[in-house]
């Protein structure tokens, strides 16, 4: 197969992968706001700070729990599918009874330990819902092991369902009948438990029968020892990233109580929304960016690399605009007028997150190439500068030190990363393409913020779609879509039944005066 085509099936591969991904990913996320909306308004902002503390704690569990297995369960399933299947499937088998018996060592320690973590974290009700919630760290994990097998497999189907929907809406559901039959506070940490127990349950029976697991369990020492080898420094990476992300609201609870945590919550999460379609690639990027590197082709690894990062901005930039012209408009819309004084937050955590969709997939890309040491040591420093930044800013200036303190460390773990990447493998984001699209964003953010920010929802959306379709439209006549990418856009603009026969002839003009 000639290079060009088979980047351009790779690119195809992704596009459609994670085009169902995306969807997920958005209805998952749409629907978790939608949760966090309802319990804001529903309760104190002190209780909210205490479900955020909580959640905390226990995503840091889930992470210690899986051992790094998401990610690389994937890589050495995608790897073995190649070679042998019987192996891949007994690995998979492997993985699941090495996350079950970890979760099973955390979901104790977690409830002996809750009452000396809610006197830390300044919040006695700890005691109660870590134990409560601690029940649902199981079935966390095993979902998750469960996704990472299907992704190994190039299936997205689980991950749509069990990760990203049924778990969400069933915390929804769940809640909006707790609140109708006004049961305790503690219904919302029983609803998390059903939430996640009933999708653990479905992924593994759909493992079990689409053949992603054995008839039978079985367990491989030696692949164990090989898995765990290359998943240790995932694992620490992904505890470090939980640092990073989290480190400021549990300072927060430590040096202010729940309440400021409450308040910094109804920004941080609006913030940390920003990357969802760069996950999103990343989901199927990285066993296709496997393959390509585990055959030598870094031509290939590099264009698929700069389109992915150049699609990722260009769809997240509307997001982007919004919540950095128009913070407190953003905050009004999503969590009310109460937290509208974490304006500034927003601003500061909305330029880390997208410093990160800027500089691409860089950590799955080191994934890719096997690189996982170098994830762990970027993500190792900028978690030390995390904790040093929110120490020193924090008790400063309160939320907008802890927006300041993770966004700098966010920029700091992304450059590190993309310098080992490109001195590895001369893989870098700024193809010439992304570098106009990236520019044109940058003079369309400065207009959104000389237009100022009300307050005001309406304003603040109309301002937005006005500012992006301009820049849209900047972008299509600057020729930054290229010739096989507007093919990808066609073939699934035909799923949905739309004809853009002439928005394609208006690319591939544009591609070729270029």
């Amino acid at each position: 197969m000639k290079l060009l085509d088979r980047i351009d099936e790779t690119l195809g591969k992704v596009a459609k992968g994670a085009g169902i991904v995306l969807t997920g990913t958005v209805i998952g996320m749409l629907l978790n706001f939608l949760t966090k909306v309802v319990l804001a308004r529903y309760y104190e902002r002190s209780q909210y700070g205490s479900f955020t503390l909580t959640i905390t704690v226990l995503s840091i569990a889930m992470t210690i729990a899986l051992l790094g297995l998401q990610n690389g369960l994937s890589r050495e399933i995608a790897r073995y599918l190649q070679k042998d299947r019987s192996t891949a499937l007994k690995l998979a088998s492997t993985g699941v009874l090495i996350g079950f018996n970890s979760s099973l060592a955390l979901t104790i320690a977690l409830f002996i330990l809750a009452p000396g973590l809610g006197n830390t974290l300044n919040d006695p009700s700890l005691t109660s819902t870590l134990k409560i919630a601690s029940l649902a760290l199981l079935p966390m994990v095993l979902t998750m092991i469960i996704v990472a097998i299907s992704r190994g497999h190039g299936r997205v189907r689980e991950n749509f369902y069990y990760r990203n929907v049924l778990p969400q809406l069933l915390f929804l559901i769940l809640l909006i009948t707790g609140f109708t039959l006004n049961l305790s506070f503690d219904w919302v940490f029983i609803a998390y438990v059903i939430a996640w127990s009933v999708p653990s349950l479905l992924s593994f029976l759909d493992g079990r029968k689409f053949g992603l697991l054995p008839e039978r369990p079985e367990f491989d020492w030696n692949l164990a020892k090989e898995l765990l080898t290359f998943s240790f420094p995932l694992m620490l990476t992904g505890i470090l990233d939980y640092i990073l992300g989290w480190t400021d609201s549990l300072m927060l609870g430590y040096y202010f109580g729940p309440d400021k945590v409450g308040l910094y919550n109804g920004a941080a999460p609006i913030a940390r929304a920003l990357p969802v379609v760069l996950n999103s690639l990343g989901f199927v990027f990285m066993p296709a960016a496997t393959v390509l590197f585990t055959d030598g082709d870094l031509e290939g690894l590099k264009r698929l690399y700069q389109s992915t990062a150049k699609w990722a901005f260009i769809l997240t930039f509307p997001a982007f605009l919004l919540l950095f012209a128009f913070p407190a408009g953003t905050i009004n819309l999503f969590f009310g007028p109460k937290y509208t004084e974490a304006a500034t937050a927003l601003r500061i955590l909305s330029a880390g997150f997208m410093f990160h969709v800027v500089m691409g997939l860089n950590a799955m890309s080191l994934v890719a190439i096997g690189r996982t040491s170098d994830n762990l040591i970027g993500n190792l420093l900028a978690a030390v500068f995390n904790v040093i930044l929110n120490a020193v800013l924090i008790p400063m200036y309160g939320i907008d030190g802890a927006a300041l303190a993770t966004a700098s460390s966010y920029i700091a773990a992304n450059l590190y990363r993309v310098s080992v990447l490109y001195k590895t493998t001369g893989v870098q984001p700024f193809g010439k393409t992304y570098t106009k699209a990236f520019l044109i964003g940058a003079v369309t953010l400065v207009f959104g913020v000389l237009l100022g920010d009300t307050g005001s929802v309406v304003g603040a959306v109309l301002k937005t779609a006005s500012l992006y379709g301009g820049y849209l439209l900047l972008v299509l006549l600057s020729g930054c879509l290229e010739k096989e990418e507007a093919s990808q856009i066609e073939k699934l603009a035909e799923k949905f039944g739309l004809d853009i026969g002439w928005l394609i002839r208006v690319i591939e003009r544009l591609s070729k005066e270029e």
